[in-house]
């Protein structure tokens, strides 16, 4: 506890060091540019909008045994959950969807927020991420790297439903189209029942269409790109394809940090990376009776943090949003036309076809189980029952 306070004090000291400064340049914040001069203000509600995760302490022990609080190990996690809450709040209510303190939120709103609460029957859980990452060579309690929570995010997002994203972690530096739009396109429900559920999710939510009105058969497709930008420190010829990235309508930012010490980086000014900052430990948050989050403590109303670009370490995961199909092609044409044709060597590839000499590309299925999405996984126990159905997707 002693820990969690000076945490905390360190935290709350660095926010009022960090004002942003007075400057002509633009900020980049996922997609959307400000101007300091004349909207600091709008700025500010664009980055307390984002749902922000940090440390808890006091949650029911992770597998029944184990830590009942992720400081020091859970910081990478958060920002997994992070960079996909966004996704969330795109996909639901849209990437201008502002929040504000005391204002009542959509119902779609509190049930994002019930997907990331720490409990092991939320689907995106830190029960779930840390037992799923038992699966990844994992223990728990151990940190993660930016591709292990993707990984882990891929796979959760097997068992999610309302949601139904298509999680897409894309290998040796490559994003294959052909790959991609297969997966997307792959019948959303395997099962009247499936169909059933969904049906059901959808009447609660007084929704005549698809979840969030979308065209039947596009799947909304969460692309995460892990990266290694250098050997010990980053290679300052990625720099600018890097920032390029928070300037895309798509950018859900990115996962990264220091050596063992993550951020969820969402923008950038100059040469400055703006982040969210997990490490800090607050008491755990259940929902309420009628289905609501307090949700005060899930929003950082703070000066954001900023780093420079070159203290980051090589290791990164990219990660952006396609609601549509027509999202994802405008995405594959702004990476040819300002990372692909800029750069000499390359941040990552995008190829058409599936290469040769790579296995054969399967879309991921849910495993044939009678329960649904986060009841499935209860216990590192039933966990490795379920291993050698998810060996194709490591692949």
């Amino acid at each position: 506890s002693v820990l969690s306070r000076y945490e905390n004090q360190i935290t709350i000291l660095s926010d009022y060091l960090e004002e942003f400064p007075e400057t002509d340049e633009p900020v980049w914040i996922l997609g959307r540019q400000h101007h300091l001069n004349t909207d600091k203000s709008k700025l500010l509600l664009d980055i307390s909008a984002r749902l922000w995760f940090t440390y808890r302490r006091k949650f029911s022990p992770i597998g029944g045994t184990g830590p009942s609080s992720d400081a020091g190990w859970g910081c990478m996690l958060r920002c997994g959950q992070m960079m996909l809450a966004q996704a969330l709040i795109c996909r639901h209510l849209g990437r201008d969807w502002q929040w504000e303190k005391h204002k009542k939120q959509p119902e779609e709103y509190h049930r994002i927020l019930r997907c990331f609460l720490d409990r092991k029957d939320c689907c995106y859980s830190i029960h779930q991420m840390a037992q799923m990452g038992v699966g990844e060579g994992k223990s728990i309690g151990e940190w993660f790297g930016p591709n292990t929570v993707a990984q882990v995010l891929k796979k959760l997002a097997l068992f999610d439903e309302w949601n139904s994203l298509a999680v897409y972690v894309s290998m040796d530096n490559t994003v294959v189209i052909e790959d991609i739009k297969k997966m997307c396109w792959s019948p959303a429900q395997s099962s009247s029942v499936a169909h059933s559920s969904a049906h059901l999710h959808r009447s609660a939510l007084g929704q005549n269409k698809n979840p969030a009105g979308l065209c039947p058969g596009w799947k909304p497709l969460l692309l995460i790109i892990p990266l290694r930008l250098g050997i010990n420190h980053i290679n300052p010829v990625y720099i600018d394809a890097f920032k390029e990235c928070f300037k895309m309508p798509q950018s859900l930012g990115a996962l990264g940090g220091k050596p063992n010490n993550a951020y969820y980086f969402i923008g950038f000014l100059g040469n400055e990376l703006i982040y969210l900052d997990p490490h800090t430990t607050q008491s755990f948050v259940d929902s309420e009776e009628n289905g609501t989050v307090d949700d005060k403590s899930f929003h950082c109303q703070q000066a954001p943090h900023r780093m420079k670009i070159m203290n980051l370490d090589p290791s990164v995961a990219l990660g952006f949003f396609c609601k549509e199909e027509c999202d994802f092609d405008n995405w594959c044409s702004l990476v040819q036309k300002e990372i692909l044709k800029q750069q000499s060597l390359r941040m990552f590839e995008l190829v058409q076809k599936h290469p040769p000499h790579w296995p054969p590309f399967i879309p991921p299925t849910k495993p044939e189980v009678t329960t649904t999405g986060a009841e499935l996984i209860e216990s590192t126990d039933k966990l490795f029952e379920l291993e050698e159905e998810f060996e194709i997707l490591s692949v």
